[in-house]
């Protein structure tokens, strides 16, 4: 089996299951011998900030010696960003042959009715992968919500990490903080600790905390007001935290709360015999980079791209302008019709010297000129283009030096950002 096979293979499962639960899952890697039991995992849940906390976890431990998987989606460039150990991703050859592995099991659990998703095979290659590898802890993110997602299938995490929590995929996790939060909880087992961000939603901490009480939880929160501010700027920030300065490598106030979340995460950890020193702490978080989250691309003009695909991030993408950019940027935004679009784009247009609207690569992409439409309320300089390198040339155009921001939907992250570095390397 190629690359390309396995890619196929994977694409041509459902997406949803027909009901949610964990059934599908729990018969499939029954099937395969429940690799997931051999090993420790570190479960992540929430809104906005997954990924980065994840990342910075599993650097801390990676640092540290300790042979660390880590889980995340979705991906920008490449379906290998999902599954990596010690930041190296699983190559094309070994995705294939671990599908290839995995084929024959889930050809039988569909025979009996069970027809695992296209995330459930994912997640099951994946525990496979770490299982066979070696892994001494697994860095888990949740793809959808954590009650029933297939990650949940785990037995007590090392931890539980409960991440930033604002309204999205309200259709199927709720439309109240309240619902989605005690969807998000359904990581939290009896008996373990949770770590959860600072400044978390007042509703979604009534419940965490009730949650993390009726199962016998420890339940940690940093608090920013024990942080101290250093240099910060596009490229990072720099904080005094927990006795120890620290260099955040991403770029946003945001990501103050994540990196500290991700520290006191990596602390609780070492009271369970992982051995993770501060100086492997501060090593480890200063190397983390991450693909579309204020990343740039360029920077004479200023070229920026940044998965703000719900009304939360783009606050967060708004507040960072702001503080860091001197003139107004171009923004160039697709998102998906079944977010919140109208309030995210409400929320960045007003900011933008010029808008282009164009279509992510996906079947649940908003047309560009619905996308044109809303942020005409806001933006008087709006064009809509359906082609990725046109959008990004006339965003260049019209800019004349001023940064470029790519934003929205991480379906248009990715083929964004391949264009951006392309036209880069083609004129350098």
């Amino acid at each position: 089996m190629t690359y390309e096979d396995a890619q196929d293979y994977i694409n041509n499962t459902l997406r949803f299951g027909s009901k949610p639960g964990l059934e599908r899952i729990g018969k499939l890697l029954e099937l395969m011998g429940n690799p997931q039991d051999s090993l420790k995992f570190i479960h992540i849940a929430g809104t906005n900030g997954k990924g980065s906390i994840a990342n910075a976890i599993a650097a801390a431990l990676s640092q540290s010696g300790v042979k660390t998987g880590l889980y995340i989606s979705p991906f920008v460039t490449d379906f290998c960003e999902r599954i990596q150990i010690d930041g190296c991703k699983i190559s094309h050859d070994e995705l294939a042959g671990e599908v290839e592995s995995i084929a024959s099991f889930v050809a039988k659990a569909g025979e009996t009715g069970e027809q695992p998703t296209e995330f459930e095979i994912i997640t099951a290659l994946a525990f496979n992968y770490f299982k066979r590898q070696g892994c001494g802890v697994v860095v888990l993110e949740v793809g959808l919500g954590g009650r029933f997602d297939a990650t949940n299938i785990i037995n007590r995490p090392l931890l539980s990490v409960i991440t930033s929590i604002s309204l999205d995929h309200t259709d199927i996790l709720g439309d109240t903080i309240e619902k989605i939060a005690f969807e998000k909880c359904g990581i939290i087992k009896n008996f373990g600790v949770t770590v959860t961000c600072p400044s978390q939603d007042t509703q979604a901490l009534e419940v965490i905390m009730r949650i993390c009480s009726e199962r016998e939880n420890t339940l940690i929160m940093p608090s920013l007001s024990s942080v101290k501010i250093g240099k910060e700027g596009i490229d990072g920030t720099d904080i005094a935290y927990g006795g120890s300065l620290l260099h955040i490598p991403l770029a946003g106030r945001h990501q103050i709360a994540n990196f500290i979340t991700a520290v006191e995460a990596v602390k609780a950890v070492s009271k369970q015999g992982i051995t993770v020193s501060d100086q492997d702490i501060i090593k480890g978080m200063a190397k983390v980079s991450f693909p579309a989250r204020m990343e740039i691309l360029n920077r004479s003009p200023l070229v920026l791209l940044d998965g703000a695909h719900n009304p939360s991030g783009a606050a967060t993408l708004a507040a960072s302008i702001k503080r860091y950019l001197e003139e107004k940027p171009v923004l160039v935004m697709g998102m998906l019709a079944d977010k919140d679009y109208e309030t995210a784009i409400a929320t960045l247009a007003p900011l933008a010297k010029a808008f282009v609207a164009v279509k992510p690569d996906s079947p649940r992409a908003l047309e560009p000129y619905k996308t044109a439409q809303a942020a005409r309320k806001y933006c008087e300089n709006v064009s809509h283009c359906d082609d990725y390198e046109k959008a990004f040339l006339n965003a260049l155009k019209i800019s004349q030096g001023a940064p470029v921001i790519i934003c929205g939907s991480l379906f248009l992250a990715g083929g964004m950002r391949k264009v951006v570095l392309r036209y880069y390397n083609h004129i350098s």
